[in-house]
């Protein structure tokens, strides 16, 4: 069964930055990135993000 991926827009420690060079941000892991933070948290410790928590609508 393939694991289902991370949606940071849906994660409530997300956050849009003002910093043009590193526009995605998370509260949790607090640090900004060019990508999308999920992205990262999978390209550097090769497991999905364990922070995620689903925005309340």
């Amino acid at each position: 069964m393939k694991e289902e991926s991370v949606y940071c827009f849906k994660c409530r420690h997300f956050y849009i930055t003002w910093d043009k060079f590193f526009p995605y941000g998370c509260k949790a892991m607090g640090f900004k990135s060019k990508e999308i933070s999920s992205a990262v948290v999978q390209q550097s410790s090769g497991t999905k993000c364990l922070y995620f928590e689903k925005k309340e609508a």
